[in-house]
């Protein structure tokens, strides 16, 4: 079965406008991560995400949105990203790991269709950088609550090792 995941993205909107479409995970982030990057690089300090269409999330992912929204807080002027339309297990996934601290949580925003462009996301090219882009996004979402660092140890502990890292 094939995966049909995808982000749209209107880059030129304020707020950036990103909707996500299918499973959001480690296999398809790396992508995104890169266009949340270049867009704080180059100014950009509010954006939306819908969740509507978003089959599911993990953890990676959370930790990539974690990321960005580290980030937007040190912009000036202070940056925001707004999540909305989390099906239930996704505001869930939110709440437990903390990120409704860093981020908005919102129903009442949403992202049209036609107000956005597809983006292809970026396949990793192979297991080292899987792995440093699935450490990068847990260490993320230990550093938004300490309580998380003992929920992820086992998974950081594992790509340490993969990347050479630790111990």
């Amino acid at each position: 079965m094939e995966d049909k995941s995808q982000f749209l993205v209107n880059p030129d909107s304020d707020p950036v406008a990103i909707r996500v479409e299918g499973k959001a995970n480690f296999k398809n982030c790396s992508g995104m991560k890169d266009f949340l990057n270049k867009m704080i690089q180059n100014g950009k300090h509010r954006f939306v995400m819908d969740f509507e269409s978003c089959t599911g999330m993990d953890s990676t992912f959370l930790g990539v949105m974690a990321g960005a929204a580290l980030q937007l807080r040190k912009t000036t002027p202070r940056g925001s990203l707004v999540v909305s339309h989390l099906n239930e297990r996704n505001n869930e996934l939110v709440h437990n790991l903390g990120l409704n601290r860093l981020l908005t949580v919102d129903d009442g925003v949403g992202v049209s269709r036609d107000d956005t462009a597809f983006l292809q996301t970026a396949v990793l090219s192979d297991e080292i950088q899987a792995a440093r882009a699935v450490l990068d996004a847990h260490r993320n979402l230990v550093e938004v609550d300490d309580e998380n660092a003992a929920k992820f140890r086992d998974v950081m502990s594992f790509c340490e090792k993969q990347i050479g890292e630790g111990s």
